[in-house]
């Protein structure tokens, strides 16, 4: 009497029906995720690359409305990606055979205690929301931002990424500075609509204050007919007076309103054009030009 021979064609046919079925279904979601990502990544970058060429053709810094629109294309990319990974886990669960409906009641007590844990992450999506809807400061912005517990300089740079959670800075040195919206107490927008260099030119007490700023309003005439700074500066630089009085100086203080964030150039070029004029006129500068801290509004 022979004995039945066991064979594994069932599982495996069932494993090849699975194969053919569901795991044919989990390869299409998962590879149409992964073309949906690029693609919602692609169309992206191209609004945000078409918002800069058409803020900046014509002008020399971009305007507010199109920071504004850069950070909201950022957001929305961003939400798009978190949306769409989402909902291909859910699918692919569901086509591993998991009852994603099972987890409704684990998934309340799961989601309370990740709320408690996770407060920070809803108050930096919240804070970021109303950083955006404010307009407090968008792509390309130059910007101190204090956090809480942080330094008490702040950190300074230019907008690179503004999202719901973070906000990623450039600073002058290179370093990349990324901020959860949720600390941050204060911001500092210094390219917001324009901006303003302050320069105090230290004069030495001997020299005539006349001659000095009729000297100083020359330089800020020559400096706004530049065809270089003319598009940086808003109007000519003035020459408020003198800022203070010591023993052996006094100091004169000038002011340029310039374009959003072009306040540093401009106060360079101008102490550079300082010095020059009052070295030309036989006036030593008894110390280095100092500028004041840069204001915008």
């Amino acid at each position: 009497m022979t004995e039945p021979t066991v064979t594994a064609t069932a599982p495996l046919s069932d494993i090849t029906d699975w194969a053919r079925g569901s795991g044919l279904e989990i390869v299409m979601l998962l590879t149409g995720a992964v073309l949906l990502t690029r693609l919602a990544t692609w169309i992206g970058n191209q609004v945000t690359s078409r918002i800069d060429v058409q803020s900046t053709q014509d002008q020399m810094v971009r305007t507010e409305a199109a920071k504004h629109r850069h950070a909201v294309a950022q957001v929305i990319t961003w939400v798009a990606l978190v949306l769409v990974y989402s909902l291909t886990a859910v699918l692919v669960l569901q086509r591993f055979g998991v009852p994603v409906t099972g987890f409704v009641a684990p998934a309340t007590i799961v989601g309370v205690a990740l709320g408690l844990g996770a407060q920070r992450v809803v108050q930096d999506m919240l804070a970021g929301f109303f950083l955006i809807a404010e307009r407090q400061y968008g792509f390309g912005d130059l910007v101190r931002l204090y956090v809480s517990g942080g330094p008490g300089t702040g950190s300074l740079g230019t907008v690179e990424e503004v999202t719901l959670r973070i906000t990623r800075l450039r600073t002058s040195s290179g370093e990349v500075v990324t901020t959860p919206n949720g600390q941050i107490v204060q911001v500092i927008n210094l390219s917001r609509d324009w901006a303003r260099t302050v320069i105090d030119v230290p004069i030495p007490a001997t020299a005539d204050v006349t001659t000095v700023s009729d000297l100083l309003n020359r330089v800020g005439v020559e400096a706004y007919t530049d065809e270089v700074l003319h598009d940086l500066l808003l109007d000519a630089p003035s020459v408020m007076g003198v800022e203070s009085l010591d023993l052996d100086e006094y100091r004169i203080r000038v002011v340029a309103r310039t374009q959003p964030g072009r306040q540093f150039e401009v106060g360079r070029t101008l102490r550079a054009r300082i010095s020059t004029a009052l070295k030309r006129e036989g006036i030593t500068v008894s110390a280095d030009l100092d500028t004041a801290a840069p204001s915008a509004t």
